[in-house]
């Protein structure tokens, strides 16, 4: 069995894991970096960038390039590119496809299984949608995992005894509390809460927001009307974000950021960390909402918590710290690597689904217990929301309750099921419905419908209905309107091996190009040198075997190049090499 990999997928950054022995190791991307942009960018010529290389380009290809996409997960939003429409679980996938390829690179074989974390306040078809991406990028996703109980997975493996923790997961694009017991090897979750739209992106928008408007009232220039001046400002917010984490001002200096009148126009502005705490605070302060109702739900008092335990990049912000602290009297725990331990969670709960004989006892021995995040319930009449299943039930889990029917001699019956914590459906979420038909004819209130909830473990529901008269039955797996039908996910996988062979290709042809190129280079330098010391007429042929290989590489555009032509390449390549063999000597 291939090894198992477990995979934060972030709005911002995502990060790669796999167990080795018993402790869970980050795996570096190819660019040597332990987290990886979850940016997606399209060349003109029709290349994907993912990660450094798409986040690099981005301020001269805004227009072709997606960031936070997992915002966007389980909805209706397509992103078109070249007349094609992209799901955000297409897109997704292409950031796992990279993540997956190198785990491949660094353990040397092909990978098939992985666990995927997503925010704990996920509902139910964003939850689905991350599975579909998975598939998509041919993997075989073992479980869906929240990320604060991923994060208290990973803390907990060396942190054995009992206590309770608080796990404050602020993101890139979410923001997830929950409150969790660990002891006797058995990691628990109380409680969980969030903002599925809060979280550093909007810390980022709204420097954004400060440095432009600042600027418009210095100098009278709208950047908002330049998306290039705007990828710059952006990108300039997030650098000083990040800078008034750990100093008290920073320097912005953007020059050529305008032209007016054909003079041109610059940035240059200092920003304190009291400005930005100043335009960030209802921000910082939406986060007390879920912490508090975390707490409530757990049925403990902050003082009764043993820690706190930091996730997520946003958590480096003061603000932040400070405001959790005041919330909970509780110093903070930095023992954990805030960037990388919910993908290091998901190693280990990989390794565990996996039954990996190298796995010692002291992974297999813990025993994780999540919740569902969020009510599930049926409409009943007058539109009022009936919970089958409270929030932060213990999951996986089964319920059932027995319905009757509204009106006499009723046929079948309209089963809609919803997901939240309003009284009338109205104000929560529609997953899905499904019609139960067949109904013995009765009188309102004689028949028995039994409906019941089943969630499994990766927090993904299968509705049924039974009518207890008859015995007739109706069941779905609920995955809302706006996510992908299989056939949907098939094409797309289709797309993305496709995709992935043509790029294969393009590989080989970009390296025999550079390697020939390079030969040709080093033939050269030495029949300069040393041609003296050669047979006339092999030198001659060298010389004649150089020139023709030299003409093959530039004539052809590595972006243009066909396989014969790459083909030619390399057979001139072959060629040289053996006429050249007598100068190996001297390379």
């Amino acid at each position: 069995m291939s090894r198992v990999i477990g995979i934060d997928l972030g709005t911002t950054n995502s990060c790669v894991a796999v167990l080795e022995g018993d402790q869970p190791v980050i795996i570096q991307n190819s660019e040597g970096g332990r987290t990886t942009p979850s940016v997606i960018a399209f060349g003109k010529n029709g290349e994907r960038l993912v990660g450094d290389t798409a986040k690099r380009q981005m301020t001269v290809n805004m227009d072709r390039t997606i960031t936070s996409i997992k915002r966007e997960m389980g909805s209706t939003y397509r992103k078109s590119i070249d007349g094609k429409e992209y799901s955000p679980q297409e897109l997704s996938a292409i950031i796992l496809s990279k993540l997956k390829a190198d785990a491949e690179s660094y353990l040397g074989e092909p990978v098939k299984d992985a666990v995927i974390t997503v925010p704990a306040y996920f509902d139910d078809s964003q939850r689905q949608a991350t599975k579909d991406a998975g598939r998509i990028a041919g993997l075989n996703v073992l479980r869906i995992i929240n990320e604060p109980t991923s994060a208290a997975l990973a803390y907990g493996l060396d942190n054995g005894h009992s206590q309770k923790i608080l796990v404050y997961d602020l993101g890139g694009g979410t923001f997830d509390v929950s409150v969790i017991e660990i002891g006797d090897n058995v990691i628990e979750v109380l409680a969980t809460a969030g903002d599925n739209h809060l979280g550093g992106d909007d810390f980022d928008i709204r420097l954004t927001e400060y440095i432009v408007e600042e600027f418009r009232k210095e100098t009278k220039v709208k950047l908002a009307k330049d998306p290039v001046a705007m990828g710059r400002v952006r990108e300039a917010a997030e650098n000083a974000k990040k800078e008034l984490s750990y100093q008290t001002q920073t320097h912005i200096n953007l020059p050529f950021i305008s032209v007016v009148k054909n003079n041109p126009v610059h940035l240059d502005m200092t920003i304190s960390r009291e400005t930005f705490n100043h335009i960030t605070e209802d921000l910082v302060d939406r986060t007390a909402g879920p912490v508090n109702q975390a707490l409530r739900d757990a049925g403990i008092a902050a003082r009764e918590l043993d820690k706190v335990l930091l996730v997520g990049g946003s958590t480096r912000i003061p603000a932040v710290q400070d405001k959790i602290v005041g919330l909970t009297g509780k110093q903070l725990s930095k023992s954990v690597n805030p960037d990388e331990c919910v993908a290091m969670g998901a190693a280990i709960q990989g390794s565990k689904l996996s039954g990996e004989l190298m796995v010692t006892n002291k992974v297999n021995d813990i025993l994780l217990m999540d919740v569902t995040p969020l009510s599930l319930s049926i409409e009943t009449l007058g539109g009022v929301a009936n919970v089958i299943i409270p929030r932060n039930s213990p999951i996986p889990t089964r319920e059932s309750k027995v319905f009757t029917t509204a009106a006499n001699f009723q046929k079948d019956v309209e089963v809609k099921v919803y997901q939240g914590e309003r009284r009338f459906t109205r104000d929560n979420k529609l997953l899905g419905n499904f019609r139960l038909s067949g109904i013995k004819r009765a009188m309102a209130g004689v028949p028995q419908i039994e409906v019941t909830f089943d969630i499994d473990a990766n927090g993904i529901l299968k509705v049924s209905a039974k009518d207890l008269g008859r015995g007739a039955t109706q069941q779905i797996v609920i995955t809302a309107s706006n996510n992908l039908s299989e056939e949907e996910i098939r094409r797309a996988r289709e797309d993305a091996m496709r995709y992935e062979n043509e790029a294969n290709s393009n590989q080989e042809k970009i390296d025999i190009k550079n390697e020939a190129e390079a030969y040709v280079y080093k033939v050269e330098k030495v029949l300069a040198d040393h041609s003296g010391e050669l047979d006339k007429k092999q030198a001659k042929l060298i010389k004649s075997d150089v020139d023709y290989l030299k003409k093959l590489v530039c004539r052809n555009d590595i972006n243009k190049m066909t396989d014969i032509e790459a083909g030619q390449i390399k057979e001139a390549y072959r060629a040289l090499k053996e006429s050249a063999a007598a100068l190996e000597r001297y390379m």
